[in-house]
């Protein structure tokens, strides 16, 4: 292919010779039909930290280095009655979200290895309060998968940073439900040996609704495994919150690079104790 017919007269500012000229109509052929553009968008998965590979029979997931943190990215962006989003911890694959009005649904959707350890990667749906809270959702995760370790929580945390305190309650994909508390800023965070499902319900039986009631510094999780009222599940934790603090949903796969989804549809948010349901 003639390097003048594709570009005109631009070929005549480059008189060179031989070799050199040869060179030159090649770069100017790539340019001209599109090729490095389509280079500089070409993107390759991130490589993700041994520490943050999902546990399986030939891995064993470990904590992060103590002083491994990434800042989050804020969204100050409203989506329904939440007031902005985030993508805790930086996971190495930006998170989204959707709302469907209609439905009343949230999907939100998230790589990230972990809501544990010393610090999290999750896409974090939140509202600002202080005080007492109700928060309650029916939870879901509408991309079938084999059952493993990914999970959506209703949480509370302090702040938006990857190490922040906070208590959540998180149901797996494996449907085990379960509250978990970090009371210390970048510290571990301690199962509270609170759970259900998994092996104590019927087999494909995940439970439907999961909730969270601060009372002064006092957080209870609440259940509702096939429709009947939401109770607690329980003894309450005691963690103390200064406010405001950031009340919301969220999602984590369990996977540093891949994004998967996470759906909560009838969220109640109330600013008081007393309102899950």
């Amino acid at each position: 292919m003639n390097c003048r017919k594709l570009l005109g007269n631009a070929c005549t500012s480059f008189a060179l010779s031989g070799a050199k000229t040869g060179i030159l109509q090649a770069a100017l052929l790539v340019l001209a039909l599109g090729a490095a553009p389509l280079l500089l968008q070409a993107q390759t998965t991130p490589e993700a930290p041994d520490w943050s590979l999902p546990g399986s029979p030939t891995h064993k997931q470990v904590p992060p280095p103590p002083d491994f943190h990434r800042a989050s990215r804020n969204f100050d962006t409203p989506i329904g009655i939440f007031q902005g989003q985030s993508d805790i911890g930086a996971a190495l694959v930006p998170g989204s979200a959707s709302y469907d009005s209609a439905t009343k649904t949230y999907t939100v959707n998230s790589a990230g290895y972990n809501i544990w350890y010393n610090r999290d990667e999750f896409r974090f749906l939140w509202k600002k309060m202080s005080g007492d809270v109700s928060l309650a959702a029916n939870v879901s995760f509408p991309v079938a998968e084999p059952p493993h370790d990914r999970k959506v929580v209703v949480i509370i945390r302090q702040d938006l940073d990857d190490d922040s305190k906070e208590v959540m309650a998180g149901e797996h994909g494996t449907g085990m439900v379960h509250m978990a508390a970090r009371a210390v800023k970048n510290t571990s965070m301690k199962d509270m040996q609170i759970r259900v499902g998994g092996s104590l319900l019927p087999q494909d039986v995940l439970p439907q609704r999961i909730g969270l009631e601060k009372h002064g510094d006092e957080v209870a999780i609440f259940i509702s495994v096939q429709g009947e009222p939401m109770h607690q599940f329980g003894q309450p934790v005691k963690v103390h919150f200064d406010g405001p603090f950031y009340v919301g949903i969220g999602f984590c796969p369990h996977f540093p690079t891949t994004v998967d989804s996470g759906a909560f549809s009838d969220v109640v948010l109330v600013n008081k104790a007393g309102e899950v349901h």
